[in-house]
Order: structure tokens, then sequence, then C-alpha cells
């Protein structure tokens, strides 16, 4: 009897979905507390309900656009991805030698020594033409792909998420406090997704952090200023 066994998903596709929450999560966190802020600068009359309204419906419509765009985005790459599979089957049909050249070459400018290089080339060329020539040339593997549905899932349960931070502080803090307590709570959360983000990019997690901290200090003080002016 024969069994079947179930693909699991390899690390960068599983970081792919870990990175749509995290990005989630962020714009969650940066468009709810955007929208609160501002409806609360808009005057101290503003109640806590028309406050906690707003954020709501920022908070649906935000969630709705992040897991239609990360479906959209993740349905796109697929797209070019198996454009690149078909034109490199094509260059390989009709011109290998100059394919086998291309890999060689580049493993000889990335230091490797000549006759390694091509040990290395006729091997991988021999058990696997595609999968070497597009690893090679376009920078990803044949048949790993983000699932989109599970980069929309991601998105959909974690900007509501984030969002639940701004919303609530802004609604449960007392009317004196609400907007400082607010800001102060956005900035620690935007701290961390930031911190993470930069981790799962591998990139300057100080410079990642600071970058993200500073555009949702940005964010909330120009609706906080926009929303003071129709006071």
């Amino acid at each position: 009897m024969e069994t079947k066994v179930k693909k699991t998903a390899t690390l960068a596709q599983r970081i792919n979905i870990l990175r749509a929450s995290v990005m989630g999560a962020n714009d969650g966190i940066l468009s709810v507390a955007g929208i609160v802020v501002g409806v609360a600068g808009a005057g101290a009359a503003t109640s806590s309900f028309a406050i906690f309204i707003s954020g709501i419906a920022g908070m649906i419509a935000g969630t709705v656009s992040m897991a239609m765009g990360e479906y959209v985005s993740v349905n796109t790459q697929k797209d070019a991805q198996r454009k690149a599979i078909e034109t490199q089957t094509t260059a390989l049909d009709e011109n290998y030698e100059t394919e086998f050249g291309f890999v060689r070459d580049k493993y000889i400018a990335s230091g490797i020594k000549p006759e390694l290089a091509e040990q290395a080339t006729k091997e991988m060329m021999t058990r696997d033409p595609l999968k070497t020539t597009v690893r090679e040339r376009f920078g990803f593997n044949v048949g790993e792909y983000t699932n989109p549905f599970s980069a929309a899932i991601a998105s959909m349960i974690s900007f509501p998420t984030g969002s639940i931070l701004p919303l609530v502080s802004i609604t449960l803090l007392p009317r004196d406090y609400r907007i400082v307590g607010t800001f102060i709570a956005v900035v620690v959360a935007l701290a961390i997704t930031g911190y993470i983000a930069a981790v799962l990019g591998k990139a300057n997690r100080r410079n990642g952090t600071m970058r993200n901290v500073i555009a949702g200090i940005l964010t909330m003080l120009v609706t906080y200023g926009i929303g003071h002016l129709f006071a």
C-alpha cells in the first residue's frame, strides 16, 4: 500500500509567512494608532465610544486590505517565478552549453578554483540542470513557493491582533492620559516589531528598529495634528 508523504514547508517558506505576520501586526499597530490618535486629537469632547468605533472600522478595513494585498502579492511573485522557469527551460533546450558556462563562471567569480567549479557545475547540471540554473540566475529554488492563502491568513490574523493595543489603550485609559498612554504603548510595540522584522530580513537591527519607531511617531504626530485642526 502506497503511503503519501506530507510535504512540509521549507525554512524560507516559513520565514515568508512569519514575515507576513510581523508586517501585518506592525501595520495593524501603526494604522489603527494613527486613526484613533487622529480622532482623539479632534477634541477632548470626542467620546471613547466614537474613538473605539473609528478604530474598529479601521481595523476591519485594514485586515481585508492586508489579506488581499498579501494574496495578490504572493501570487504575482509566483507568476514571475513560473515565467522564469519557462524561460530557463527554453534556454536549456536551445543552448545548454551557454547555461553550463554561466553557472561555472559564476562559481569561479565567487572564488572557487576553475577545476573545482567545472566539476561542481558538471555534477549539478547532470543531476538537475533546471533547478541549478534557475537558482543561479534568478535566486530561488524551483518548487519552493510561498502559499498565497497562508500569507493572506497570516495577515488576516496578525493585523487585528496588532490593532488591539492602540484600540484598547485609547479606549480604556483615562481621558487625560489616553493620547500619551497610547503613544507610549505604540512606540514600545513598534520597537518590538521593527526588531523582529530586521532579524527576519537580516538587516541592521538598530536601524530597523529606529526606522520603525520614527515612522510610527511621525504618523501619530501628523494624524493628531490633522485631527487637532478640526477640533
